[in-house]
């Protein structure tokens, strides 16, 4: 007697846990979250989403403005100068720049401490030059100007060679330096330049290498 009620019982159990786990998997094949006893139901959040736009650069690969600035042309002082530069973007990385300006050279140190002597007549002392160089961008990245606002911005390599115009004659120059671009808008940039024009000249008989610092700030326009 007492063996029967125990096999009902034992019946009984094997049935409630075959309901139980068939509907757990039911729950589970449907996609519902399977409750276990005593715990508390998972409770997705609600996040809100943000709207982030992403900065669009124009795919256009021409670039042209003008700049101004400083340049310290050796033994003539540092005098202004004015240009403008030509782009063209060859990949994201490299770029061929066509850049042309102009400068006025001081009198030397020689021609104001001897009072009479001119080494070069007021033409002469006018100065200007075009160049062709390669660029390489070597950092790009983002600058931000405060906690939600940043602007597409890189760090180039540049050099190249042209002929500078100065003292009644043509020069072959070489060119070298480093800028930063800014990008506030996808149509605009913003340049800050160093560069450093090489080339020889002779006014007192003795030929000799000439460096010519040039630092200036310019604005172009992708097209």
């Amino acid at each position: 007697m007492e063996s029967r009620v125990l096999f009902l019982l034992l019946i009984n159990v094997l049935v409630v846990m075959s309901v139980t786990g068939c509907a757990r998997f039911r729950g589970a094949q449907d996609g519902e979250p399977v409750v276990e006893a005593g715990q508390v139901p998972v409770i997705e959040p609600e996040l809100e989403r943000r709207d982030i736009q992403i900065a669009a650069i124009d795919t256009e690969d021409f670039e042209l403005g003008l700049y101004a600035g400083l340049m310290s042309i050796e033994d003539f002082g540092v005098n202004s100068v004015a240009g403008a530069r030509f782009a063209y973007h060859i990949t994201e990385k490299y770029f061929v720049e066509l850049a042309a300006g102009a400068s006025e050279g001081e009198e030397t140190s020689f021609e104001r401490l001897s009072g009479a002597a001119q080494l070069l007549t007021d033409d002469e002392r006018s100065l200007s030059y075009y160049n062709l160089s390669l660029g390489y961008n070597i950092f790009p990245g983002e600058v931000y100007l405060g906690s939600d606002r940043a602007f597409n911005s890189t760090i180039y390599l540049i050099g190249g060679v042209g002929k500078t115009n100065f003292a009644g004659d043509d020069r072959f120059t070489l060119n070298f330096g480093m800028g930063v671009r800014l990008i506030p808008r996808d149509w605009f940039a913003i340049h800050a330049d160093i560069r450093d024009n090489i080339y020889d000249i002779d006014l007192l008989g003795q030929e000799k290498t000439t460096h010519n610092l040039e630092a200036h700030l310019g604005v172009t326009f992708f097209f």
